[in-house]
């Protein structure tokens, strides 16, 4: 298992990056086909935020669906900890779903719990930056798209390789990441879609007819 660690705004002595190492090895008792683990460390400036100014984001990735999870707290090895244990509870919700589906009672998928739900019907949703399905994702420096008088500035950006998949995947993988949202092409439809969290236990579904 690869551990690639970077700094965002931020340097990562080598003391942190050993507890890293040694931390996230013990991945390999949960998931055995982990390929790589991405920890990225952000510090933020802002004085009003002391109590979360270390944030430590992992992305796991497997021969399966990319799991992800962060954290933030007022060091990084709280933070560190924090995020640990978010992705062993998704690592751990994705071995008992594999279970589940591998027995001789299936439970009914989420994209028949859901066929009511009306893409149509649902209001417009400002559309947010795009969840990964497993993906290397290309990744340009924030000063490439700074606009130099006014107007929005895009700090980030990725393009992620995708895969069609049905609603029930969506939302699975939604979950393992950690998102309130999902970005992906319907197997059925072949539409662009975007799967979403409401209030409560809902969610909705947005498509794109092009």
């Amino acid at each position: 298992m690869d551990i690639v660690i970077k700094g965002r705004h931020t340097t990562v002595p080598e003391r942190f990056r050993n507890h890293v190492a040694e931390k996230l090895s013990k991945l390999d008792k949960i998931a055995h086909k982990v390929i790589r683990v991405d920890v990225e460390i952000t510090a933020e400036a802002n004085p009003r935020q002391t109590d979360q100014s270390e944030r430590v984001e992992l992305t796991l990735h497997s021969k399966g669906p990319v799991i992800r999870a962060e954290a933030a707290a007022a060091d990084r090895y709280a933070a560190l900890d924090l995020a640990t244990d978010k992705l062993v509870a998704r690592l751990r919700k994705a071995a008992d779903r594999r279970r589940v589906h591998r027995g001789s009672r299936t439970p009914i998928s989420v994209a028949a719990a859901t066929a009511g739900l009306d893409g149509a019907a649902i209001p417009a949703q400002p559309t947010p930056a795009p969840a990964a399905k497993a993906a290397t994702a290309v990744e340009e420096p924030p000063d490439a798209y700074a606009v130099p008088d006014s107007g929005p500035m895009v700090v980030r950006e990725k393009t992620h390789r995708a895969e069609p998949m049905t609603l029930d995947q969506a939302l699975y993988e939604m979950e393992l990441v950690g998102h309130d949202f999902y970005l992906y092409v319907d197997a059925e439809s072949k539409m662009p879609s975007v799967v979403y969290r409401r209030r409560g236990y809902d969610y909705g579904v947005i498509r794109l007819d092009v």
